[in-house]
Formats: C-alpha cells, sequence, structure tokens
C-alpha cells in the first residue's frame, strides 16, 4: 500500500483551477518533492492530502483512507507542517510541544518530546518563550510539535520559505535523520535546489502534472542539449543567441546564458553560438555543455519543447 495516493485529482477555486487532474502516488518511506512555482498547486495539493479540502473530482487516499471521510483518522498518522504554523509566543517552547501532544490525546509524551528537543537542538532553550526565538529556531519548534504524536506520513508545505540558508541546512539534516527512521515524507516546495534531495518529485505546472521522476532521471532527458555560454558582459546576449540556428531557448543565469539546443549535436551547436557571436563582435569567454538542473528541466516542460 501507497503512503499517498492522488488519481486524476481536480479542485478548483472561483475562476481557478488549481488542481487539473493530478496524478501521483507516493511511496512509503520515501522523501517525495511537489515541485512548481507559486500557483502551481502544491499548497492545495499538500491540503487535500490533509483532508482539509475536498476534490471536486477524483480519488485521494492516505495511508489507504479517504482524509476527508476519516479524517480523525487521518489526524492520527499524518503530521501536517503549514506555511504559517502557528506556534504560541506566550508559550515555552516545552509547553508548545506540550500543547500539541494533549491536542492529539496523547498523555505520556515526555520521552518524544526529549527526543524531538534534542534531535532539533532545542534542549538548551526548552524554557524560552517562542516569540523569543529566532526564524530557524520557530521552524524546528514547529516541527518537533508536528512529530510528537510520531506520525507516519509527515506533509509540509514550503517550510524553508523565508529561513535563512544555515537555518535550512539544519533543517534538512533533520528530515534526513527523520526519513532514515522510516517516516515518509511529501515536501511542497519552489526551491528546485531542495527538490534535488528529494527521492522523486512530481513537477506541477497551473495544476497539471508535467513530469513524474527521479530528479537525476530528469535532468538526463537534457543530456547534450544544453550549453553555458559567457561572454564577460553582466547581461547575456539573449536575443542574439535565440537567433542561433539550433537553438530552442535561452535563460540568463546571472552572466552567463543557458543555451538549449534542438537537432544539433553540441559540438555543431558550440560553433555556430561562437561564431554568432563572433560575428556580431562580441567577444566570447566560453561556451560549453553543462549538466541540466532542475529549473532547466522545468522550464524546458514548461516551454514545451521536452
Amino acid at each position: 500500500m501507497s503512503a499517498v495516493q492522488f488519481e486524476a485529482v481536480t479542485r478548483k477555486y472561483p475562476g481557478v483551477t488549481a488542481l487539473d487532474g493530478a496524478s501521483f502516488e507516493v511511496q512509503r518511506g520515501e522523501m517525495f518533492g511537489l515541485i512548481g512555482p507559486d500557483g502551481a498547486g502544491k499548497t492545495t495539493a499538500i491540503r487535500v492530502a490533509c483532508g482539509l479540502l475536498r476534490p471536486d473530482s477524483g480519488r485521494v487516499r492516505v495511508l489507504g483512507r479517504d482524509p476527508v471521510r476519516e479524517h480523525r483518522a487521518i489526524t492520527g498518522v499524518v503530521g501536517y507542517l503549514s506555511q504559517r504554523f502557528s506556534l504560541y509566543g506566550d508559550l515555552t517552547i516545552d509547553e508548545n510541544v506540550a500543547f500539541f501532544a494533549e491536542i492529539h490525546g496523547l498523555r505520556r509524551y515526555n520521552a518524544a518530546r526529549d527526543r524531538l528537543l534534542a534531535m532539533t537542538q532545542l534542549t538548551p532553550f526548552r524554557g524560552r518563550r517562542a516569540d523569543r526565538l529566532s526564524g530557524g529556531m520557530k521552524q524546528k519548534l514547529a516541527l518537533a510539535c508536528t512529530l510528537v504524536h510520531e506520525p507516519d506520513v509527515l506533509l509540509l508545505d514550503e517550510p524553508t520559505t523565508g529561513v535563512d540558508p544555515v537555518s535550512r541546512r539544519e533543517f534538512w539534516k533533520l528530515l534526513s535523520e527523520f526519513l532514515a527512521s522510516g517516516l515518509t515524507i511529501v515536501m511542497a516546495t519552489p526551491y528546485l535546489d531542495e527538490a534535488e534531495r528529494c527521492g522523486r518529485v512530481v513537477l506541477l505546472h497551473e495544476g497539471r502534472v508535467l513530469a513524474l521522476a527521479r530528479p537525476d532521471v530528469l535532468q538526463h532527458a537534457l543530456a547534450g542539449r544544453l550549453l553555458e555560454v559567457a561572454t564577460g558582459s553582466t547581461r547575456p546576449p539573449i536575443d542574439l543567441l535565440m537567433q542561433v540556428p539550433g537553438v530552442d531557448d535561452v535563460q540568463a543565469f546571472g552572466d552567463r546564458a543557458h543555451v538549449r539546443l534542438s537537432g544539433v549535436s553540441q559540438a555543431e551547436g558550440i560553433a555556430r553560438v561562437i561564431a554568432a557571436l563572433e560575428r556580431a563582435g562580441i567577444p566570447v569567454q566560453s561556451a560549453r555543455p553543462v549538466a541540466a538542473s532542475l529549473e532547466d528541466v522545468f522550464i524546458d516542460l514548461v516551454t514545451g519543447q521536452g
């Protein structure tokens, strides 16, 4: 039995289709990423999986249960960390964890609380009020509160948005530890570098599933088709590069351009790009093959060229 299953799920809001026939399956014990920009349908998918939203059509199962009809049972086996998880600022770290434990009907939670505070390195601050914590510490406390009832599935809705890079790294280290213990983790994130840490990802765009696979498999699909071009200018000559025969798309990455090829070899593509830039009097610092990132893959799929 899979941990989470979506079959042709559609969910609409007035004037907007947030999920449009989305289908995917999350296996037990895996780290699964819901990837896409704002408005892709990630948050809606997480809320549907939690049973907080009812799909307009399609079928959803979490650990074999309907999250709407069997919502009470689902809350006992699922942890949900939303974008705006509500900690109580006037309660201490200890008191916040205790509060969420008691919401889930736990009476003997001290051992679980101590273990979670140790893992999140919050033990030395357990007497500090939540409103006096840094952003990263608040996020770790929110994770401890979410996991105190020891769920089987953890649903995370953009948990690292607005968190500093060091805290993001610490948060991911924690997730890796929980994953190793057998927890199933489903994370919605707009950060494609985070997506590469997942075992599998689903790429969402305007509520539709563009692709579902391991990150490395998706990246391999662009092998041999991507060049990185540097001219020494702070603004890559995108318009000029787009006119080169065999060039499908050009995206700026800082002072460099990622050039996607179609119908030509890498060697031929490089030769054509260099020739076009030299004819225009633009010096070429480098033009070389480059491995595709998930961002490159996403752009390729969205533009319909994959």
